[in-house]
């Protein structure tokens, strides 16, 4: 008991840590024993590690087991993940097209988004972009993901980050006619779930990029 282990299942219901979303935590339970996932990763293609530690007994391989995910952490990720693309958006909106996502971290109880653009947002670009996130939550948008390839994709606009490498076969996850991205991540149903968006600090973290830390729920 209490032995670090890396555990391959034949299906799992985890998320791995991918595009700045952190991994599903949960629990691994077999007829001899159980485990207790704290992180979950892809480190190939295929392939997805959970890592954890022994909390009774012994998992064996060939073992027949239940693994189950947080539903509340997985649920703040989905919220913080949904509100990257509404913020996105507004963003756009607000200071301009030439906005582009420049990293992010999603977490069941944070988010940071960092963008491309040449200097400090004003108060009062801030109110009015957290309003417009604001105001895309109280609509209570349908949110939506579908696999297409990446030329329809790209011909309904979806917004595509400049470094990832993009197979034919993508996903696009779209909020209503609002906001559309390719998007490997968890989201909700309906922007409503978000209940309320906060940014809580605005800050450079190099030359032309800017960082957004923010909370929903």
């Amino acid at each position: 008991m209490g032995q670090d282990v890396e555990v391959v299942l034949s299906h799992t219901p985890f998320y791995a840590a991918s595009g700045g979303q952190v991994a599903d935590t949960g629990t691994v339970t077999g007829p001899h024993g159980a485990l207790e996932i704290d992180d979950v990763q892809c480190p190939v293609n295929g392939l997805i590690v959970h890592r954890g530690r022994v909390t009774s007994g012994c998992i064996q391989a060939g073992d027949t087991v239940m693994a189950t995910v947080y539903g509340r952490n997985r649920q703040g990720s989905a919220c913080h993940h949904t509100a990257t693309h509404l913020l996105h958006r507004a963003l756009k909106d607000v200071i301009g097209e030439h906005v582009n996502q420049a990293g992010s971290l999603v977490g069941p109880d944070r988010m940071r988004f960092d963008f491309t653009h040449f200097g400090a947002l004003s108060q009062d670009e801030l109110d009015r972009v957290e309003k417009l996130v604001n105001d895309s939550i109280r609509k209570n948008l349908v949110v939506t993901a579908e696999e297409m390839s990446l030329s329809d994709a790209e011909a309904l606009g979806a917004i595509a980050l400049f470094d990832e490498k993009y197979g034919d076969l993508v996903r696009v996850v779209s909020i209503d006619q609002y906001s559309r991205e390719l998007c490997g991540g968890t989201h909700v149903s309906r922007t409503g779930e978000l209940g309320l968006f906060k940014i809580i600090n605005e800050t450079a973290v190099a030359a032309g990029v800017r960082r957004i830390e923010a909370l929903t729920g």
